[in-house]
């Protein structure tokens, strides 16, 4: 039995190495070919949704000016989370700190409410048209168990295990946290409609089975069970839950699940607890090999396809909405180049194309595994008054838009549905949850949608090593196009396109640029096109295009039909 065991387990491993090395060492051109004739499913705008440890750089200048940038790249509404939004303190934004203080107490221990930093966050996504994902956390002061110490003075390369302070602790009176949950939601309705919190979703904490929680797992769970029940006091129709664990945490996922399925809830004494969605983190692995950073895009989609085997065990839960609560190439945002270089890789466009081609995964890991997966929330954002690129995790610098945030809005060029993409250089996702994108060719793919009035190709050029390489041919065959006019528009992120990176390097780096320099900067920030738009050629439905793509180049073929 043991001998056909490991006959069995050799067969798999030498097929998934053929597997591996068929993806991974041809020498061939690359070709793609889409149907747009053939539909595999609505395209969910899973890049929608956005995150930042900072919530105080909502309301400033810079953060202002890049949230009206996200909105108004998007076709929908898109989702906003942030941490901090209970912590007491000043409002002063600092690294991995931010505060409103939502609740403080009287000399007798008397609750008072302050919502006016809360409103100020909340008001601005409201303006835009966006939509609070909105986190209840963390531990205010006078409700702490440990308060001291509480405020942290972290900066990058300190250790992180520093920022994890009184905030992070259980409530010493959980009914006093359920009325503070209560009369937030309360006040939320009052303020901004029932109709238009109903279409928020709430969800407690941040990564509970780390040092973020400082309690034990039942511990959450009661947390959970009050702030759920508070939440639904308030509003009944509100659409409230969890737990937005690590991406590794997947038994504590599930004992999450069980408490809201089957367990005794805290409050009620009754069987289970409300759960309207389910969230949770994954991140990649970048490290510094040789002098050169080399990407773990294999790590990040091994967290998500093993949290969606989680939540698909439920039949009860196959319909819950999923939310990917940080979808990263890695961990801290905050943690510049400087202090850690394998971070390298954020300032130019091996962010852009990771992007690409990891979200391009998310949809077939979802497809799969039958999740309703509606979101990924990319924790980035901006650092407000911080050197200019000086390498964190952020969409924009000193109000200059980097080249990931243009991928963002290729995607909000795209919807309808999901059409089918051939393509011969794309590495198979079974390849990339074993060894990442690691072989002698890039992974050379595309995702492409349509609908009614206009079609969309995203077309990328990636590889996990952040090397320099020559630009690929790519050959790229459209079918089951409408017989109409078709104007096609080519937009292009690269070292000359879409990249104010690149200009700013050439202009000397400079540490202060002049109103000059900075207004170059902010158009080189903009997704551009490669050329003039033009009139495509079709026969029988048909186009045949030649692309040339640089490596970690991302470009989106767009159609409009007249």
């Amino acid at each position: 039995m043991l001998l056909k065991k490991c006959i069995k387990a050799f067969i798999l491993l030498l097929g998934l190495n053929s597997l591996i090395y068929a993806q991974t060492n041809k020498n061939e051109s690359a070709s793609i070919t889409v149907n747009f004739s053939e539909s595999i499913e609505p395209m969910k705008p899973l890049w929608a949704w956005f995150g930042y440890d900072e919530p105080n750089y909502t309301y400033m200048k810079d953060g202002k000016k890049l949230l009206t940038e996200i909105a108004s790249a998007s076709r929908v509404p898109v989702f906003v989370r942030a941490h901090s939004l209970l912590v007491t303190g000043d409002g002063v934004a600092a690294l991995k700190w931010g505060s409103t203080n939502a609740y403080t107490e009287d000399a007798e221990g008397n609750p008072i409410y302050n919502w006016s930093i809360i409103d100020s966050i909340f008001d601005t996504y409201i303006k835009r048209g966006m939509k609070p994902l909105a986190q209840i956390g963390f531990m205010p002061e006078a409700l702490s168990s440990k308060p001291v110490p509480y405020k942290h003075n972290w900066k990058p390369g300190d250790k992180y295990s520093d920022i994890f302070t009184g905030w992070a602790y259980p409530p010493k009176d959980y009914n006093k946290w359920a009325e503070l949950i209560y009369q937030w939601v309360k006040h939320s309705v009052e303020r901004y409609g029932k109709e238009e919190v109903e279409s928020w979703y709430w969800e407690l904490w941040n990564e509970p089975d780390s040092q973020y929680w400082r309690g034990t797992q039942q511990e959450f769970f009661k947390l959970y069970d009050y702030s759920a029940d508070a939440v639904k006091r308030a509003l009944p129709t509100a659409r409230i839950g969890g737990t937005d664990i690590t991406g590794g945490a997947m038994k504590f996922q599930d004992a999450f699940i069980k408490h809201c399925l089957f367990g005794t809830n805290y409050v009620t004494g009754k069987t289970g607890s409300p759960l309207d969605i389910l969230l949770f983190h994954a991140k990649g692995s970048p490290k510094l090999e040789d002098g050169r950073v080399v990407m773990g895009i294999r790590s990040q989609l091994r967290n998500i396809n093993d949290n969606l085997k989680v939540i698909a065990a439920y039949p009860q839960l196959k319909h819950l909405p999923i939310v990917i609560g940080e979808s990263d190439p890695e961990g801290c945002a905050a943690c510049g180049m400087a202090t850690d270089p394998q971070n390298a890789y954020r300032n130019g466009t091996m962010y852009s194309s990771y992007t690409a081609a990891s979200f391009a995964r998310k949809y077939e890991l979802a497809r799969l595994l039958k999740s309703n997966l509606i979101g990924a929330v990319t924790w980035a954002f901006e650092f407000e008054n911080q050197p200019w690129f000086y390498g964190f995790r952020d969409l924009a610098t000193n109000g200059v838009d980097k080249p990931v945030l243009n991928v963002f809005r290729m995607f909000g060029m795209m919807g309808g549905n999901l059409v089918e993409v051939n393509a011969n250089r794309m590495y198979a996702l079974d390849s990339i949850l074993a060894t990442g994108i690691r072989g002698v060719q890039t992974d050379v793919g595309a995702l492409a949608s349509k609908d009614n009035k206009s079609a969309a190709v995203m077309v990328w050029n990636y590889h996990d090593a952040d090397e320099k390489g020559k630009a690929e041919k790519v050959n790229i065959q459209l079918k089951g196009l409408p017989s109409r006019t078709i104007e096609l528009k080519h937009y292009r992120i690269d070292d000359e396109h879409s990249n104010s990176y690149e200009v700013w390097k050439k202009m000397g780096s400079p540490v202060s640029p002049t109103a000059a320099q900075i207004k170059q900067l902010e158009k080189a920030g903009q997704l551009a096109l490669l050329e003039k738009p033009l009139i495509l050629k079709t026969k029988n439905g048909t186009a045949n295009l030649e692309v040339l793509l640089p490596r970690q180049g991302v470009s989106l073929l767009y159609l409009s039909f007249r």
